[in-house]
Formats: structure tokens, sequence, C-alpha cells
């Protein structure tokens, strides 16, 4: 294992979710860098695993690589973890990754729970072949742009949104796509409250607020022409 940063994957919300290689991997790395301390601690603590912990998020990244880089070429073991799901995906860690390319430091990745993957098999749309946005601006007036861009698009798109955007998200969507679209919110995913929201925006919105939901979600929004997808509005 020497030499080698590994990108490991965590659950999103189920502790269940963890893969054996990957409690192999922490149990065995002599570091774990990770997105923040207490997030990693109670992870690792539920899994009964203690190692050095490395904070590297978007505030210390560029003072920490080199540090870690040191590390991993003078023998010691790495495993890059985030909050949640797989590092990297909307997630700090790239110039640690890219440094250590060029310190021909070997990259393995240690895939696992995906919010995108688990929200796509779950929609019943038609998957084959999607458009991956990811984060929206918090600005509206940027966050209403870039969705008049998104509605060019002929495709299944995927966005990514804070909890407490949802209802803006919607009503901006609303008033850009209509309506009449059809949409999925695949909301608290692998999680006790997990629930699918599929339907069109306006009886969708309508249920997010009755309900007066907050938490973690996926955004699908299927606008491809001549779609024959004829889903009802569930949960």
């Amino acid at each position: 294992m020497k030499n080698k940063l590994y990108i490991v994957s965590v659950p999103i919300g189920n502790y269940d979710d963890i893969t054996l290689r990957a409690l192999k991997v922490l149990e065995e790395t002599d570091v774990i860098i990770c997105e923040e301390i207490k997030p990693a601690k109670r992870l690792l603590s539920h899994y009964k695993i203690d190692k050095e912990l490395i904070p590297l998020n978007e505030h210390t990244e560029k003072e920490i690589v080199t540090d870690i880089i040191k590390k991993i070429t003078g023998g010691k073991t790495a495993a890059l973890i985030s909050d949640a799901g797989t590092p990297l995906f909307s997630d700090p860690g790239t110039l640690l990754v890219k440094l250590a390319i060029v310190h021909n430091i070997k990259i393995i990745p240690v895939p696992g729970a995906s919010s995108l993957l688990a929200a796509l098999v779950g929609s019943g749309f038609d998957i084959n072949n999607f458009y991956y946005y990811g984060w929206l601006s918090p600005k509206k007036e940027i966050r209403k742009s870039q969705l008049v861009k998104l509605k060019s698009l002929n495709e299944l798109i995927v966005i990514l949104e804070t909890p407490y955007r949802l209802k803006n998200l919607l009503n901006d969507i609303e008033k850009v796509f209509g309506k009449n679209q059809h949409i999925v919110i695949a909301f608290k995913l692998t999680q006790p409250e997990e629930k699918f929201f599929r339907g069109n925006v306006s009886s969708v919105r309508k249920k997010i607020e009755l309900q007066n939901l907050k938490g973690e979600f996926v955004f699908l929004i299927d606008n491809r022409k001549g779609n024959k997808n004829k889903h009802r509005s569930k949960l």
C-alpha cells in the first residue's frame, strides 16, 4: 500500500452502505484525509476505526497538500474521504490528486455510494444519457440565467442544491420551464425519510410545501423533446 493515495467513497446517509473494501483500506491506511474533523470522527467511530486525521477543505487545501504529499512519498499511506459520498465530487481534493500524480503517487479509487446514481436509477426516467450540471448559483438572477440556458438542452438534466434552496429552486424552474415540466426530486437518499417526488413542477411543489420538507436532495428535469415517459405524480 506504500506511496498510494486511496480515494474512498463513504455512505451518503446510511452507514450500512460502506463497502468491505472501503473498511479494509480505512483500517490499514496510516493517515485519513477528511473534509471536516467532526463528521470524519463520527463516521470512523461508528466503524471503530481510530486514525490520524488531516482536514482538507476549501480553506486549507492549498496550505496542506504539500505536507500530505511529503507524508505519502515518505512511506505513509493515505486515504481521502469526504463528509459523505464520493470524494472530489463537488468536494475539495482535486489539487491533492493533481499533485500526487505529479509525484508519481498511485491514485486508487474505492467506489461506493453515490447520490447521483441513486437518484437516476430510482427516478423512473430513461437514464442511458443524461446531462449533469451540478450546483446552481446561490444568486437568484444568475441561477435563473443558468436555468434559461439549461432549458435549451434536449436532455435529462441533473442538478444538486442545498436543502434550504429547494422551494426557491422549484419556483424558478416553474417560471423558466413551466408548471407542466416533468421532474423528479430524490429526497434524503438512503435514509429512513427517503422519498421520490415524481410529477410536474406544480404538483411536486405543492407536496413539498404541504410537508414543509427540508433535507438533501437531487433534482432531475426531463427536458427531452418528445419524451414519452408517462409517470404519475406520486411518492
